[in-house]
């Protein structure tokens, strides 16, 4: 059941003692099972807060967002997106118009772009996802960038299959991983890549399908 947050925390001098600022409480619903743990907390209008969702310290959200049994650490900003069932972790930036499901782990000091997807991942530290990228059962290791438009093919028309893309890799806009696929470190794919097998590390990759491109 969804109460106004002004009927779940009553006194004006409690919200103000837990540091939250709600921007517009008519707008904002909050089951009572959240739990706002942290101080210097806003949140924005049109916003509805599910479930076992903890907020800690110094977050942002809203407006227009949506969170579902999402665990949201410190320092964390959330606009126009939609969180469920998923744990972001510090520093992050989610949206505009992100969305995060199915048990997927976003590590610190990562920024989800507009109109990005993630579904059943985890995300290495101080990784970019890109905007209008979908990223399905895949693994990243720290410090990936994924092009916009990039696609984990992950579904082969009868089951979900795992990509994985190691540390330091640049995967570039509009490219397609062709799951199940292992994407070494430090790789590079360029714009609109149709990546089908396994990359060793330190290699660049063009074309389609991709072949690896001499003297990178």
């Amino acid at each position: 059941m969804l109460f106004y947050l002004s009927m779940n925390i009553p006194q004006e001098n409690e919200l103000i003692s837990k540091g939250i600022k709600v921007i517009d409480p008519q707008t904002t619903y909050i089951d009572k099972s959240v739990k706002i743990t942290g101080k210097g907390i806003e949140i924005h209008p049109n916003t509805f807060i599910k479930g076992e969702t903890e907020i800690k310290d110094n977050c942002t959200i809203g407006p227009n967002s949506f969170l579902n049994n999402a665990k949201i650490d410190k320092n964390v900003k959330v606009m126009f997106s939609y969180i469920e069932d998923s744990h972001v972790e510090d520093n992050c930036t989610i949206g505009p118009y992100s969305r995060i499901r199915n048990n997927s782990r976003i590590g610190k000091n990562v920024t989800v772009g507009n109109f990005a997807e993630i579904k059943g991942s985890t995300i290495g530290e101080n990784s970019r996802i890109n905007h209008y990228s979908y990223l399905g059962d895949a693994f990243l290791s720290s410090n990936v960038n994924i092009g916009a438009g990039t696609i984990t093919c992950n579904y082969d028309g009868e089951k979900k299959n795992k990509t994985s893309i190691g540390e330091n890799s640049f995967i570039g806009a509009g490219t397609m991983l062709i799951a199940p696929i292992i994407i070494g470190k430090n790789v590079k794919t360029g714009a609109g890549s149709v990546v089908t097998k396994n990359i060793n590390d330190f290699v660049t990759v063009v074309g389609n399908p991709a072949k690896i491109l001499d003297n990178a």
